[in-house]
């Protein structure tokens, strides 16, 4: 039996599908700068005017190639190196490359929800990205993250930093220009995903228990009906024996309530 050790550093050398997507999104870039880029981001980016009324879906894929600028690209891939090696080597190739995706086509999802009618392009990584760094706290929640380089926290608590930070940020998004929900996007999806069967569990148990309770009242319910019917028959036996003016009012109402259950039935 395999046993997996943490080790106390980032990224180390390149796994295969962390190597492919630097390749990629380095090449898309340089495309970018030789094209001029505008007409490339404006098809490939995440317009989500363009994808409401020219259905450009594919626009949920492709912007997550596209980068403003070198500065977002390394950061963005950087930040892919030294945590996503990790976690590609803990997961395997496939499945780290399916989160990637979940993370970041969910990113670009909620971004397009926030913003159904705008032509301001979203493009980057950087959901893909938050729903790795999102995964690793997860995963190695105690592990030490160095902050801006310098203070040492650990990994659970420097998510939770982000998440805060990209929830305030998100109330000034339209004039920031940065995609913040998309990066809620992202950490919303991983973390959904990394939890789904906790999640799926917690669902089952409720439409288990929703069911248990329809039972319960429904057996209530014949147990009434049976009940009534029984008091019916008493009734009727004594009206055979003495007469309707034996009855007492109780009893009448309990008829008259007995026939309005049968002319509703």
């Amino acid at each position: 039996m395999s046993y997996y050790r943490p080790r106390y550093g980032f990224g180390g050398m390149l796994t295969p599908m962390v190597k492919s997507l630097l390749i990629i999104n380095i090449i898309v870039f340089l495309l970018e700068y030789i094209t001029g880029g505008s007409e490339m981001i404006y098809f490939f980016g995440l317009v989500p005017r363009f994808i409401v009324h020219r259905f450009y879906i594919w626009q949920f894929v492709t912007y997550m190639f596209l980068h403003g600028g070198l500065w977002h690209l390394f950061l963005n891939m950087f930040i892919l190196w030294m945590f996503g090696s990790e976690i590609e080597r803990y997961w395997g190739s496939r499945t780290f490359l399916k989160y990637y995706f979940i993370t970041g086509v969910g990113a670009g999802v909620l971004s397009w929800l926030t913003a159904l009618n705008s032509v301001t392009p979203t493009i980057g990584a950087s959901g893909a990205i938050y729903g790795i760094l999102v995964a690793y706290g997860m995963m190695f929640p105690n592990r030490p993250v160095y902050l801006y380089f310098l203070l040492p926290v650990k990994a659970k608590h420097f998510v939770i930093f982000l998440v805060i930070m990209e929830l305030m940020a998100s109330r000034g998004q339209a004039s920031s220009g940065i995609a913040h929900f998309a990066h809620l996007g992202g950490m919303l999806f991983g973390y959904l995903y990394l939890k789904r069967e906790r999640l799926t569990y917690l669902l089952k148990g409720a439409l288990l228990d929703r069911r248990s309770k329809r039972r319960t009242q429904q057996k209530w319910e014949e147990e009434q009906r049976r009940d009534m019917d029984r008091k019916v028959d008493e009734i009727l036996q004594k009206v055979s024996r003495e007469g309707m003016n034996s009855l007492t009012q109780e009893e009448r109402d309990l008829l008259e309530q007995a026939r309005r259950r049968h002319e509703e039935h």
